[in-house]
């Protein structure tokens, strides 16, 4: 069967398909210099392969997994790529915040990037579905807040965009895998990938979705994310890591949420935060921001906030966590307590009493996050407590 490529433009969009002779198209593939955009109208089901100009690269294995490079460049232009924008609108604020998806490599050797519009038997209104798949270092990149997440293969289902609407919400599932283009569709197929002629392979596993937030790094092993709440959750065990000349930070928790609208990163269920230089911090929620070098943990009845050094241990409601200095602050909630144990140079543990008001250094009541910023300022603490009584509401 002959086979011919077109490229033309479609809604303002470059358009690249390869063409067999006789056969009607049902996945449309969006050139590599092509913004996001809303996928192209529906076409009938048809099977089809398309061809994509690869870069001098030697390609990954189907099934390997490689950890990616944090930096890893976006494409030439002029090459082909492909990418997807979520659009979601805020119903607190009214503002529109963006997920962008994006396939890195080129290769056909390395993946595909496929786009499914409804069917003729499907419901007019009926989302169109993406499919991204790269298992080359760079992955399929999806950025949402601050975060930058690389996983293998991703499954965007986009709404149709209301009337005056640039863009639609939708949902994204990602995890390590891989996707493939079928020669054959089944006559009996009732998946919609299917009847497109694309087959997907998910296998979640640990420590194959990539996120990176400034200088810290966290791998999962799946990502969903839904516009019912706006919120994307990485399943775990979540393991991570913070680069820090002085003082390293690694850590765990459970999984990884990401509030799209409130834009905020939370670690949930068991953190864990082990710093080289000794500290081990413990709470049941973590809201992290890593450029404002600030953690804040959040204790619960089942898993207190408490950070401990050595003799020195520190509870309370809250725990704000200095991620530069390894140091942490106090909180106090309206109706909580803050309480400790620190213990001075030559002294045991043993010679001080639980809910001592000692002060150990990295240790202290919370401070302003510098010399010239509000501690109520901070932007994981906007009521924070009053700096120079921590005890006060």
């Amino acid at each position: 069967m002959r086979r011919f490529r077109l490229k033309f433009r479609l809604r303002g969009v470059a358009v690249t398909l390869t063409l067999a002779v006789g056969a009607a198209l049902p996945v449309w593939v969006l050139a590599q210099d092509a913004p996001s955009t809303t996928p192209a109208p529906a076409v009938p089901p048809a099977q089809t392969q398309p061809q994509q100009t690869p870069q001098p690269s030697v390609p990954a294995a189907p099934d390997q997994i490689t950890p990616p490079e944090p930096d890893t460049p976006e494409a030439e232009p002029g090459t082909e790529n492909a990418s997807l924008d979520l659009v979601r609108k805020s119903d607190k604020d009214g503002k529109e915040r963006r997920i962008r998806i994006v396939r890195t490599g080129t290769s056909d050797d390395t993946g595909i990037f496929a786009v499914c519009s409804p069917q003729e038997d499907d419901p007019e209104d009926a989302p169109n579905l993406a499919v991204f798949s790269e298992t080359g270092p760079g992955g399929v990149r999806i950025t949402i807040d601050k975060n930058v997440i690389r996983v293998p293969l991703a499954v965007v289902t986009q709404q149709q965009p209301k009337e005056g609407q640039d863009g639609s919400d939708g949902r994204v599932e990602a995890s390590a895998g891989t996707a493939r283009f079928l020669d054959d569709v089944p006559a009996d197929a009732k998946d919609r990938l299917t009847r497109c002629g694309v087959e997907t392979n998910p296998k979640p596993a640990p420590d194959t979705v990539f996120v990176t937030q400034g200088k810290t790094e966290l791998q999962g092993q799946k990502l969903v994310y839904d516009e019912t709440d706006g919120i994307a959750r990485i399943d775990g065990p979540v393991t991570f890591k913070r680069a820090n000349e002085k003082d390293p930070l690694t850590g765990s928790s459970e999984r990884i949420e990401v509030n799209v609208d409130d834009e905020k990163t939370t670690l949930v269920g068991n953190v864990v935060l082990n710093s080289e230089g000794g500290r081990v911090s413990r709470a049941g929620r973590v809201e992290y921001d890593d450029a404002a070098n600030l953690a804040r943990l959040i204790g619960t009845p089942e898993q207190p906030a408490v950070s401990v050094k050595g003799g020195d241990t520190l509870r309370a409601g809250t725990i704000l966590y200095d991620l530069d200095r390894n140091e942490v602050y106090a909180v106090k909630a309206e109706g909580g307590t803050i309480t400790g144990e620190f213990v001075e140079e030559g002294d045991t543990p043993g010679n001080v009493p639980a809910g001592a008001p000692a002060t150990a250094p990295g240790t202290r009541p919370l401070p302003p996050p510098n010399p010239s910023q509000d501690p109520n300022g901070s932007p994981l603490n906007p009521s924070g407590p009053n700096p120079t009584n921590p005890a006060a509401p």
